[in-house]
């Protein structure tokens, strides 16, 4: 399908070469003008794929408790920055903000700030969470330097990755070439890449490993406000510890595409790898905690009881419904194994409820 930035890049390519994977990633989703998300509402049943926040308001509320209480094990800072990156349209911090609204002193103490460049997704957060003072930021390098309490839920997944494929002599980056007039891939010649020195123990020829470029000053932004003055952070994701594999996707009208079918009008993700994450903040001086299976922390945090108590209330097609999305939450064939959950916090704090030692 041709679409005005498919003619874009075509004509980018075309005079400059063969494009990185990552850029055309960047373009697709973040392009001024044709980006999926300046463009499009990818959110809820009628975007292209629903979060777990849009699934049941019992995974905000649980991360939210979670939190608190770890904002209690701190000793309860009297000012401190609620944070969330990625916010889509508020649901997420909207139930935080409802579960926590009985922790003593909690609402007193917070500034919440959200982290979303988009105007257009900034005015349905500003809808969704009227009645509460709330700060945006363009970047996490934009949050203040006080104690922070981060939550980011399927936003590393959407930062654009390089793909590298081994070869007997290196590794060969995947490209997006010309053919004809059609997008396709490409590889660029096989050279050797020192961030992946490490890889060669675990790899073998065709084997492709996934970089993400962004994903560790993002990481450093937060876990070095946590490390000077306290705090946590939440990051729940798919994906798995050390990449391994071609994971990047398209996703239209809550199914798969090709990568190449409708850029700018499709999303495009792949796995996180949270290594480099929890690395990155131990750099900083923090404890890393998981990842662990998100069915694992939601059970461990009581969704089961929280579930029979909303059930209680609920009978026919919204009885059915509700145990429909505890189960996608936590079951190992649906979200439960694939999202993780890594926890960030300084070395001195209890470990945090769901999380082992």
């Amino acid at each position: 399908m041709s679409t005005p930035l498919a003619a874009l890049l075509k004509a980018r390519i075309a005079a400059s070469g063969p494009m990185r994977l990552s850029d055309y990633m960047a373009e697709c989703l973040l392009h001024p003008e044709y980006g999926y998300y300046t463009r499009a509402e990818p959110f809820g049943r009628g975007g292209d794929f629903i979060t777990a926040p849009e699934i049941s308001q019992m995974f905000g509320e649980l991360l939210g408790l979670w939190l608190a209480q770890c904002w209690l094990d701190q000793g309860a800072p009297g000012r401190f920055t609620l944070a969330e990156a990625g916010p889509g349209r508020g649901t997420l911090m909207a139930d935080i903000l409802r579960a926590t609204r009985s922790v003593p002193g909690f609402h007193q103490a917070m500034a919440v700030h959200l982290v979303e460049a988009s105007p257009r997704l900034r005015q349905v957060q500003r809808e969704a969470l009227q009645g509460y003072d709330i700060v945006w930021a363009d970047s996490l390098a934009d949050l203040p330097e006080t104690p922070l309490w981060f939550v980011a839920n399927e936003f590393f997944d959407a930062l654009p990755v390089r793909q590298f494929i081994r070869e007997p002599s290196g590794w060969s980056e995947a490209m997006v070439v010309l053919e004809g007039d059609r997008l396709a891939h490409g590889r660029s010649a096989p050279r050797g890449v020192p961030a992946l020195a490490h890889r060669l123990g675990d790899t073998r020829a065709g084997d492709v490993v996934e970089l993400c470029p962004a994903a560790r000053p993002l990481t450093e932004a937060v876990a070095g406000r946590i490390a000077r003055h306290g705090g946590a952070a939440l990051i729940v994701d798919y994906g798995d510890w050390r990449s391994r594999g071609d994971t990047l996707q398209a996703m239209k009208a809550h199914g798969y595409a090709g990568l190449f079918d409708s850029p700018g009008e499709a999303d495009l993700t792949a796995h996180v790898d949270f290594e480099p994450l929890a690395l990155e903040a131990e750099a900083a001086g923090l404890r890393a905690y998981g990842p662990i299976p998100q069915g694992d922390l939601l059970r461990a945090l009581g969704i089961e009881a929280r579930a029979a108590r909303l059930a209680e209330r609920l009978s026919g097609d919204k009885l059915q419904n509700h145990l429909a999305a505890t189960r996608r939450l936590t079951d190992a064939a649906e979200m439960g194994t694939l999202f993780k959950a890594l926890a960030l916090l300084p070395t001195t704090t209890p470990c945090p409820a769901g999380f082992t030692p």
